[in-house]
């Protein structure tokens, strides 16, 4: 598919992407994205019944840069948002802020998928991340060459450099604060994973190095109502890059938590 820009609503202090009639599905990209990154998964979900919200993290896309502190500050805006029964879907980064929201009890949250969510790194992916967030500039456009190569192996596509872009035109202060936040969690607590009394799922690539098929098999197994699914040959950005496989797996969960 293509990867252009979609038409956005404000909705509180974020913009937003919005498509379809129907139960809410809140869908929460990563760091350096914007909302189109959830293109294939707008269209299934929207016609397959779902009204969905697409968010654009503060400082990502068209919504402002507000720096938000700590995961917290990224998740508040989210959960405020959410005044009726809802199916959270983040990824990378976006997984943890809905975690974070499914964990806190809120009442509309019917269901969480995370995926790509990372749990308990290695001592060597942790400094590692560490010091990519060191480095990023705050002031100016970052090199997004390295950050393409670990999740497309440099290999040329639409999908890489649809994210090139959205990487490129990301506000700096906004990309580095969020990748800050985002390297300097090690995924939710275990008492926080136990207390999503929602069912939760959990979906990682085959080929994914940094949130690897072990970390959301852990997290399933911590909370009460949780599954894990792996996709074969897949990797980072499943989303784009497998939206058939991801599709069906977000479909089979939101039908279950929102009939």
């Amino acid at each position: 598919m293509t990867w252009t820009t979609r038409p956005r609503s404000d909705i509180g202090d974020l913009a937003a992407i919005e498509a379809g009639q129907g139960p809410l599905v809140v869908l929460l990209h990563g760091v350096g994205l914007r909302a189109e990154a959830w293109g294939a998964q707008i269209d299934a979900l929207s016609s397959a019944g779902y009204r969905v919200l697409c968010l654009d993290m503060p400082g990502h896309g068209e919504s402002p840069f507000r720096d938000p502190i700590g995961l917290e500050g990224y998740a508040r805006p989210v959960s405020e948002l959410l005044t009726e029964p809802v199916v959270l879907v983040g990824h990378s980064m976006g997984a943890l802020i809905a975690l974070n929201i499914a964990a806190s009890g809120h009442e509309h949250v019917r269901g969480v998928a995370a995926l790509n969510a990372v749990y308990r790194r290695s001592p060597e992916s942790r400094q590692a991340v560490l010091s990519r967030a060191a480095a990023l500039d705050d002031t100016g456009t970052n090199d997004p060459t390295a950050t393409l190569q670990r999740w497309f192996g440099g290999k040329p596509s639409q999908e890489s450099a649809a994210c090139s872009r959205w990487l490129k035109e990301a506000n700096p202060a906004g990309y580095k604060a969020a990748y800050t936040v985002f390297a300097e969690s090690d995924g939710l607590a275990d008492s926080q994973l136990a207390q999503i009394e929602c069912p939760a799922l959990f979906v990682t690539g085959e080929e994914e190095p940094n949130s690897t098929p072990r970390m959301s098999r852990d997290m399933a197994r911590l909370a009460p109502k949780g599954q894990a699914e792996v996709i074969a040959d897949a990797a980072h950005m499943m989303p784009m890059t497998h939206p058939f496989e991801v599709n069906s797996s977000l479909l089979r969960f939101v039908r279950r938590c929102l009939p």
